[in-house]
């Protein structure tokens, strides 16, 4: 057995058309490099109770929280992030600013030194946390950390898709990040 023990290559791509017809992504772009990702879906799960003892056990999904914490998010990924735009190389937040739904894609290196691939894809980031403070000494490093909901997407229901590296069926290492899965892992 296998574990995951790193993670790399943060990728998103902002999501175009989502209806029960089709779904369409823009192209990947590089987000970060990745320092941390933390993925928290949430169930509701009900218990039947029949004959005295628990009889039936059903759960649904809800949402899928993700945070990421990374190197640093560029003026230009905060913009296509959330919403906001950049006029002369000035970064403008706006209280009106409706950020999109994007795919988020990464890979972490297993202790077999194998990559598991991972496409969150349907969410939305709410507005970064930042902490800054001042340089005492030896450098502290200040990262970022943006946070963000995933919920299943119109066209079919799906709301992430892993593969393993060395699973004999997962062909798609190399061209992983090239685009997002539409609709299914390719064959």
């Amino acid at each position: 057995m296998a574990v995951p023990v790193g993670v790399r290559d943060l990728f998103y791509a902002i999501l175009e058309k989502d209806d029960n017809t089709s779904i369409t992504y823009k192209k990947p772009v590089r987000m970060a490099k990745a320092i941390e990702v933390k993925i928290s879906p949430s169930t509701e799960q009900e218990v039947l109770y029949a004959d005295d003892s628990p009889s039936e056990v059903a759960n649904t999904f809800g949402e899928c929280s993700m945070e990421i914490n990374c190197d640093d998010l560029t003026i230009e990924t905060q913009a296509q992030l959330l919403g906001h735009t950049i006029v002369n190389g000035v970064l403008k937040k706006n209280k009106d600013d409706l950020a999109p739904y994007v795919a988020v894609g990464f890979r972490s290196i297993k202790s077999n030194k194998k990559y598991r691939y991972f496409w969150m894809l349907k969410g939305k980031f709410s507005l970064p946390k930042q902490e800054l403070k001042t340089q005492e000494g030896s450098p502290e490093f200040q990262t970022p950390t943006i946070e963000g909901s995933f919920l299943p997407r119109d066209f079919d229901g799906n709301w992430q898709f892993a593969g393993d590296e060395d699973s004999p069926e997962f062909t798609q290492g190399a061209t992983w990040f090239n685009e997002v899965v539409a609709d299914k892992p390719k064959e």
